[in-house]
């Protein structure tokens, strides 16, 4: 490990961290995400007339589609046995609020799966709007919180 990076090796080479000497434990995270959308649109969205169809409900699906897809799309990201994701999306005041929830029985940790789920909502719901509003803007997405294995629980 070089300066306490687990994916980098003795030479400097990234690599894949090896788990298996570590206990198989329930691991949870918690990220969330926005997307900045203009009032006509959220109304749009919140009324569930969307040129494009059912904002939230696509931007769901695929939130809980990207979090299984996450070790395909980060390289040194392990697959995992996911027991349980959850994208919840608000429509607020400025936009749309994302979370994502998973949950595992496993070696390491699922942080990158509830970013994957969150930024993968937000594009989703870029992508179902940009005509409406080209300035639509994905802001802070974040890991919240996090427990489970070796390190324990972590709360922003």
């Amino acid at each position: 490990m070089s300066d306490g990076l687990t994916h980098i090796n003795e030479k400097g080479e990234a690599h894949m961290v090896d788990v298996s000497d570590r206990d198989v434990t329930v691991r949870t995270a918690r990220a969330s995400g926005k997307v900045l959308l203009k009032s006509e649109v959220l109304a749009l969205i919140a009324d569930g007339k969307a040129p494009k169809g059912d904002v939230l409900a696509t931007a769901r699906i695929a939130g809980i589609m990207g979090a299984k897809k996450t070790p395909e799309l980060i390289p040194l990201c392990h697959p995992l046995a996911i027991s349980k994701i959850t994208v919840d999306l608000d429509v607020v005041s400025d936009g749309v609020a994302i979370s994502a929830f998973v949950k595992i029985a496993d070696k390491t940790g699922v942080e990158m799966e509830a970013l994957t789920a969150v930024s993968i909502a937000a594009l989703t719901i870029i992508d179902m709007v940009k005509a409406l509003d080209p300035h639509a803007t994905i802001t802070d997405v974040r890991v919240e919180e996090k427990d489970g294995g070796r390190s324990g629980a972590w709360v922003r």
